[in-house]
């Protein structure tokens, strides 16, 4: 065993099952970007106006500038949400497919 992998016996005929654990840790911060009441209510308010700008988000929540970046971050660097780039303004966008794919993997796991 490394620090990124554990192999375990599988079954009674002695089959080797081995576990990335570093695909492990980057699933658990994937779905906790996700269990966040204020990320949740981002991505809320986002899918309702279609696109956003940070400034647009925080205003409309009521939030610091600097909290709404980090909360942004989080859900981007998960993939929950897309960025375009017009002029000087980043607009944020809900990105549907992946959090289709993140729903069918929780059904998944949960069955």
């Amino acid at each position: 065993m490394n620090n990124y992998s554990l192999t375990l016996t599988a079954d009674q005929k002695g089959a080797q099952l081995t576990i990335d654990l570093l695909n492990v840790k980057k699933a658990a911060l994937t779905l906790r970007a996700l269990n966040h009441k204020l990320r949740q209510q981002i991505l809320k308010l986002i899918d309702e106006q279609g696109k956003m700008t940070v400034t647009e988000i925080y205003v409309k929540l009521r939030l610091e500038q600097s909290v709404a970046s980090q909360h942004l971050a989080i859900l981007r660097k998960a993939g929950f949400v897309n960025t375009t780039r017009d002029g000087k303004f980043i607009y944020y966008s809900v990105n549907a497919s992946r959090l289709e794919e993140m729903n069918r993997f929780v059904e998944e796991l949960l069955n």
